[in-house]
């Protein structure tokens, strides 16, 4: 005779909400000091900013006294549409960083890349030594590593001298306004000049690339910037699982296959994180021109932000020096989601799933026809 037990069971209280709680409350606390800091130095900061760039405060007294009147976005359109002076140094400072951002950010992402699969080989001696003179540029002053640029690249400077080798001889670098493109001609055709302008700046102008001393400064953001950005490839490198590779090298992929194929795709986040820094960095130039150039020769190396400062600490236009400031945060923006749908991973087409589906089950009917074989041979006459 079997007899039935009821059992109670005595319900469990869970902690675990409140321990989350606990946590996150914990967490908050900590990071309070860090928040507040950020919000008085950087949130205030930010906001004051876009008061000023859409009124008429001259710089005197506080932007949110009872004497500064709201204007809208007339400092926006004094840079953007209104035509004269202000939109023609800011279509020439967008065109110089323009072309400055085009040849830095891949130029600098493949140096750095090379030179972290350079470093990270086995059978390279001296490693360490190498990532220390690579990352070494980028420790530098900035402001030292420009005034030693402008002697290596005067008119009788060791760049000049080591191309006279060669039998050329080298350009005047920091005072030849002529672009690239142009090869040197001062005049193009009627179609790219005159009347036909974007931002006050003719096509013919867009189009002649930078200046040549807007290159001396590609060359130096690229020798800076090179060695930062090849320890981040290297410590992705290093992360990287060896298994797939060798997967490959078993079926056969040559070396420029497993790099394009493998290695590659892997460092999909880290080549997001470098080339959005470098984004960044090549559109708020700023040092390297101030210290340098000036904006010289015939503005050929003004960029937006160091416009932003001649604008509202030179000529005392405050609100369209914040106007030009947040017109680039907007530009570095769209660059960054351009970039960012551009390298986001692609979702497989049917017809290319059906080629892989289809040549899974040829692997599986070879495989399973194989193995059919192989039984037949075996089995005992």
């Amino acid at each position: 005779m079997t007899a039935a037990v009821a059992v109670k069971r005595t319900p469990v209280r869970r902690r675990g909400g409140g321990i989350r709680r606990g946590q996150a409350l914990s967490g908050w606390l900590f990071t309070a000091p860090i928040l507040i800091i950020l919000g008085l130095f950087l949130l205030i900061p930010v906001v004051m900013a876009g008061w000023v760039s859409v009124s008429d405060w001259s710089g005197r007294g506080s932007p949110f006294s009872a004497g500064v009147n709201f204007v809208g976005a007339k400092n926006y359109g004094q840079v953007l549409w209104a035509g004269g002076l202000s939109e023609s140094d800011f279509g020439t400072a967008l065109k110089n960083n323009f072309w400055y951002v085009l040849l830095v950010v891949p130029i600098q992402t493949i140096v750095a890349l090379a030179l972290a699969m350079m470093v990270n080989r086995r059978m390279l001696r001296g490693r360490g030594f190498f990532r220390t003179a690579f990352y070494f540029p980028s420790v530098t002053s900035s402001v030292a590593i420009t005034v030693l640029w402008l002697f290596l690249f005067s008119t009788t400077g060791a760049v000049n001298a080591v191309i006279s080798f060669f039998g050329v001889k080298g350009p005047n670098w920091f005072n030849e306004p002529g672009g690239i493109f142009h090869f040197g001609a001062t005049s193009g055709p009627a179609a790219l000049t005159g009347s036909h302008t974007l931002l006050g700046v003719t096509f013919w102008d867009w189009l002649g690339g930078p200046s040549v001393a807007m290159t001396a400064f590609i060359i130096l953001a690229v020798f800076t910037t090179g060695g930062t950005f090849m320890l981040l490839f290297l410590a992705a490198l290093q992360n990287l699982s060896g298994e797939v590779e060798e997967a490959a090298m078993v079926d056969g992929a040559t070396a420029r296959q497993r790099f394009f194929r493998v290695t590659l795709p892997q460092l999909r986040p880290t080549l997001f994180t470098v080339i959005t820094l470098g984004l960044i960095g090549c559109w708020q130039v700023f040092d390297q021109i101030y210290t340098g150039t000036r904006g010289n020769p015939s503005k050929t190396t003004l960029t937006p932000a160091y416009l932003s400062y001649t604008a509202a600490f030179n000529n005392q236009q405050w609100g369209q020096g914040a106007a030009i400031a947040f017109i680039l945060f907007v530009i570095i923006i769209i660059f960054t989601l351009i970039q960012r749908w551009v390298l986001a991973e692609k979702a497989v087409s049917r017809r290319r799933m059906g080629w892989i589906t289809q040549a899974q089950e040829d692997d599986i009917a070879t495989g399973i026809a194989t193995a059919a074989t192989v039984g037949r041979d075996n089995t005992p006459s």
